[in-house]
């Protein structure tokens, strides 16, 4: 782990959830085919998980389901509800993802926020970047108990409350290390908006080299590429609407100089150019 070290408590990164709100609109916007839900954590976990998520068909599809998953900054614990045996952990993606999923599934994850999964468990998130690994390989106590706590039978509902219980009994065993200041250059990102010099303007006592050395450990990428895809999530959080985006050109306000440089940013985020996201 990147020194130096101090401890902290989950109350200490409540400017996470504060400041940043991971949204994964390719699937939120749902045409009745497809069924995707989030529950909340518990309290006691709020600063830690962000929510837990729930994808999959109320009936069988004509169709394979392309999935596609846009760069959030988030690290996600997965598993097939039908069969719990097959779990997986997917890292912070530079880009965005889409894979088939077939014609009938059921899916349940806990997405974790910015960094927070690194803190609780200890593993470097630079080896998770870009993969999607099965669980086991990277939490194979977790992926056990997945595999034997969860059932087919039981509920959306019901699985929150156990993977609360469990993420829970984790943080009560776990002492939360980190480097001070990675969590100060981290939220001086989100007060920007990720519109910053990383190099110039993060002034927390962090050379460049060990700035990308304690980013990639706690997040799995640079400040930069980070910063990038903060910019990215500010324009979804706004909501906007095609011609809105036409007229306010809200991708000034986070850097952007021309709209073709914010287009070809959008699309590799997104898998969509913002005129076919937002019309």
């Amino acid at each position: 782990m990147p020194s130096p070290k101090d401890y902290t408590t989950v109350n200490d990164l409540s400017f996470i959830r504060e400041y940043y709100k991971p949204i994964q609109p390719a699937v939120s916007k749902s045409d009745g085919k497809i069924s995707y839900s989030e529950k909340e954590p518990d309290k006691a976990l709020e600063n830690i998980v962000y929510c837990y998520w729930q994808l999959h068909t109320p009936f069988i599809l004509k169709e394979d389901f392309n999935y596609r998953v846009v760069s959030d900054g988030c690290i996600d614990i997965f598993f097939n509800h039908k069969k719990p045996t097959d779990c997986w952990i997917m890292g912070f993606c530079k880009r965005f993802e889409q894979f088939p999923i077939g014609k009938e599934f059921d899916y349940i994850g806990i997405r974790f926020l910015p960094s927070t999964f690194t803190l609780l468990f200890g593993i470097a998130a630079k080896s998770l970047t870009n993969q999607s690994l099965e669980l086991r390989e990277v939490l194979p106590d977790f992926s056990e108990w997945i595999a034997t706590k969860i059932k087919p039978s039981d509920s959306f509902k019901k699985i929150v409350r156990l993977l609360n219980q469990k993420l829970l009994e984790s943080l009560k065993n776990q002492e939360i290390q980190h480097d001070p200041r990675f969590l100060n250059s981290l939220k001086l990102i989100f007060l920007k908006k990720g519109n910053l010099d990383t190099e110039k303007d993060i002034n927390t006592g962090l050379s460049p080299r060990q700035l990308r050395r304690v980013f990639n450990f706690y997040l799995g990428t640079t400040a930069k590429s980070f910063s990038n895809v903060m910019r990215f999530q500010h324009i979804l959080n706004a909501k906007p609407s095609r011609q809105s985006l036409k007229e306010n050109k809200l991708y000034y306000d986070v850097g952007f100089y021309d709209q073709a440089h914010f287009i070809k940013s959008f699309k590799t985020f997104y898998g969509v150019t913002p005129q076919q996201a937002f019309g």
